[in-house]
């Protein structure tokens, strides 16, 4: 699988680009990406800007975090079931 070469505050500067009227032809080979996945950006971030951008990653920090606990805390009451014997 290819790695991406440009943040999601990167892609969103270039369609911002786009939308200023410069071509999307020049542009894509000003960045070294094909037409089809200029489209896919556009697709995937067009209606985005920087600050909600910060939010969706701030959101998935936060369910990360939420599910590392709840896993923690599920093995803590799992391990204490175990050593006080199931009623």
């Amino acid at each position: 699988m290819k790695t991406i070469r440009y943040t999601e505050a990167q892609i969103i500067a270039i369609l911002r680009q786009s939308e200023g009227g410069m071509s999307v032809v020049g542009m894509c080979r000003g960045y070294g990406i094909n037409n089809g996945l200029f489209y896919q950006y556009r697709g995937k971030y067009g209606r985005m800007d920087a600050s909600s951008d910060l939010q969706v990653k701030a959101i998935g920090d936060e369910s990360r975090r939420l599910k590392r606990m709840y896993a923690d805390l599920s093995m803590q009451t799992d391990l204490l079931e175990e050593s006080l014997g199931k009623r």
